[in-house]
């Protein structure tokens, strides 16, 4: 009865919960404020950047030693500071737009919907007349793991590295940042010989064909005549 009644959530429904994850997320770190030197970098290096494929982008700093980013459903950009401490300004871009590739091929709410469906604390999750009901702290807090540490299948990534192209391109930025990010990647876990950031779990335990990718997007960044 509780998987029924959670295949009955509506888009509208998913993305409030999407909100209130990222609402609950943003409590519980510790977000750099509007005058540090990690929010401004921030703020210009995404300037004029206000949506993908219609989905409205916001952007915020957490102040956590991980190395990680990630982009949520809702269109919340989270980069953590200590990704922004390893990365120059194309490379934490190429990062960026890997992420929102994600959210514009709508992979992190495919996500998002398939760890609503499976949370044990699914039970009262659509409410009479159709409003989103208040989800708990551990269901928030699950979710926003979810959102935060997503893994997804070589496709997805591949879909991912290919958006995230395009939407750096049509913002006017260069896309050998995003094959500039991973090789940046590549060099922490080679000097560090384990993944040491949510980030970097994602990209070597799960995906150890970096390489490949890297190549790839090198190919397109040549022939379409980039210039590193």
């Amino acid at each position: 009865m509780k998987g029924l009644q959670a295949m009955t959530v509506t888009d509208e429904q998913m993305a409030e919960y999407a909100k209130q994850s990222v609402a609950y997320m943003d409590q519980q770190n510790k977000i750099a404020p509007a005058n540090s030197k990690y929010q401004q970098r921030l703020n210009r290096l995404t300037k004029g950047i206000t949506n993908a494929d219609g989905i409205p982008l916001n952007f915020k700093v957490y102040e956590t030693r991980d190395i990680n980013a990630f982009a949520c459903p809702d269109g919340s950009v989270r980069v953590f500071s200590s990704l922004m401490d390893v990365m120059n300004d194309n490379e934490l871009m190429g990062i960026i737009g890997h992420e929102i590739g994600h959210v514009a091929r709508h992979h992190s709410k495919k996500a998002f919907r398939q760890q609503l469906l499976t949370a044990a604390a699914v039970e009262g999750i659509s409410s009479a007349g159709g409003m989103a009901a208040t989800l708990s702290n551990s269901l928030l807090s699950q979710l926003g793991q979810q959102l935060a540490s997503a893994k997804y299948s070589q496709k997805q990534e591949n879909e991912a590295d290919d958006a995230g192209y395009d939407f750096l391109v049509a913002n006017g930025r260069n896309p050998w940042g995003m094959v500039e990010s991973f090789e940046k990647l590549q060099q922490i876990e080679s000097k560090s010989g384990q993944a040491g950031g949510t980030m970097l779990q994602r990209m070597f335990s799960s995906h150890p064909d970096t390489q490949e990718r890297i190549n790839r997007l090198s190919a397109r960044c040549i022939k379409e005549g980039y210039q590193r």
